[in-house]
């Protein structure tokens, strides 16, 4: 059997935004090309005089809006995703005349963004999210590696075979093989968990609580930031924050069901638009789409009174239900479309919800099953290719989403539920496949080119 062995801390990464995919992806691809180049013999790395990237396919036709060529200077520089200074990773890019050093284990190789090269020529590329990186000496090649980011920051070198996981002790490859191990063996959903989080990340309960921590930290941080940041985020569309704004709006308004889905929708913007400027965010499961947990989070703690612990265990829910997707589909905009990103992102939130509500494993299943098919067949249209509209709203639209989600299967009859969430998943990968190129984060169709008068 094909098992998960994903940690929940594949699913959420620290580190800057907009785009996992066109972020995290190319600036960890960056890095361990750097390391690469850096173990080639002292007498090959002598003769080396440029670093060149190509970036193909979704990289190449929306990296200028999501900032890749800033993201592999970084990784170029070896600065790492989680500890990366905003201050200092903002500007990489902007001065065509700026010159960066590449260093090859003691060899220093100056290099500039124009080095950096979006080739949008048609191709039958292995993957939308392409790119090569070349070590040169002269006009021959030293090393060049092709790297594909598939969605979440995760990455895939050619020709390079995964690092075997170690199997978990209670294996299963499905939402359904999920519900049977637990059945099989009598115990909880969290339990289950947490038995095989400590083999596959290695670390044991302290360790993964204080990392588990660390997530909710940076995501309550993107959200209080963004409630406090009131200005025009970075781009040509000129996009005005909202969050701000709403939270004012939240606050003249007595206890309510509306003031109820104001703030929700709110913390979601809040955390979304940092995203968008490009901070410091979570991806859950994707940069895209990492406003909704955050939104979740910080109103449960805050209007909920929801406990750390449970929020803790609120995050191994989540990220079971993005790692099934994830193992049998995909969660990356450029391969199905906003679906498995904001789609995703709902339906793993939805799942949370539903467990530090106190509901079983019947009412998650469906609560992340609810929220995911309600959002089959979303597009990733960006307008401009930058991760503003339609992304930002979104978020919030696929927080209160996933709140329905969760009061839908908790108010009503778990036995009445017909479509389980292994089918949802199953059709949202046939969708994604069956869907136009154009739409998967190409910036080519749907919004991104009947609304150019933005």
């Amino acid at each position: 059997m094909n098992v998960i062995a994903t940690s929940v801390f594949d699913i959420f990464k620290i580190g800057p935004g907009p785009s996992s995919s066109h972020t995290l992806g190319p600036m960890k691809a960056a890095g361990r090309f750097r390391q690469a180049c850096a173990g080639l013999k002292k007498a090959a790395l002598e003769k080396a005089t440029a670093v060149e990237v190509s970036l193909y396919g979704s990289l190449a036709t929306t990296g200028k809006g999501h900032g890749t060529d800033r993201s592999v200077i970084a990784g170029l520089l070896g600065w790492d995703p989680e500890t990366v200074d905003p201050d200092a990773f903002d500007p990489l890019g902007t001065d065509p005349k700026a010159v960066y050093t590449f260093c090859a284990g003691k060899k220093e190789i100056p290099f500039r963004a124009g080095d950096i090269h979006f080739d949008t020529t048609p191709g039958n590329l292995p993957h939308p999210n392409t790119m090569v990186f070349r070590l040169k000496a002269g006009e021959g090649i030293l090393l060049e590696q092709e790297y594909y980011s598939v969605g979440g920051g995760f990455i895939l070198c050619r020709g390079e075979a995964e690092h075997p996981r170690p199997i978990p002790p209670i294996p299963y490859a499905s939402m359904h093989q999920l519900r049977a191990q637990m059945d099989r063996l009598n115990i909880g959903l969290v339990e289950l968990l947490r038995r095989n989080e400590a083999v596959v990340s290695g670390l044991d309960a302290e360790r993964t609580d204080k990392g588990l921590d660390a997530i909710i930290d940076a995501m309550v941080s993107a959200v209080e930031r963004g409630l406090a940041t009131d200005a025009i985020l970075p781009g040509p569309i000129g996009l005005a924050r909202k969050a701000p704004v709403l939270l004012r709006r939240a606050q003249t308004i007595p206890d309510s069901p509306e003031r109820f889905v104001i703030l929700l929708n709110t913390y979601a913007l809040a955390a979304s638009e940092e995203n968008a400027a490009g901070h410091r965010v979570v991806t859950a499961p994707t940069s895209g789409s990492s406003g909704i947990i955050p939104g979740i989070i910080y109103f449960a703690a805050k209007h909920l009174g929801i406990s750390r612990e449970l929020i803790r265990e609120g995050l191994l829910v989540a990220g079971a239900v993005g790692g099934i997707t994830r193992h049998n589909a995909s969660i990356s905009g450029a391969e199905v479309g906003c679906q498995g990103e904001v789609g995703v992102a709902s339906a793993m939130a939805a799942a949370m919800i539903a467990h530090i509500r106190g509901c079983g494993m019947a009412v998650i299943e469906n609560a992340a099953e609810i929220a995911l098919e309600h959002h089959l067949g979303l597009t990733c249209d960006p307008i401009g290719g930058y991760v503003q509209i339609p992304c930002i709203e979104r978020n919030a639209v696929g927080a209160v989403h996933a709140y329905n989600a969760y009061l839908l299967a908790s108010a009503g009859d778990p036995a009445r539920q017909k479509i389980d969430f292994d089918a949802v998943v199953e059709a949202m990968l046939e969708t994604g496949r069956d869907m136009s190129e154009r739409y998967k984060e190409t910036a080519r169709a749907g919004l991104a080119v009947c609304s150019i008068r933005c």
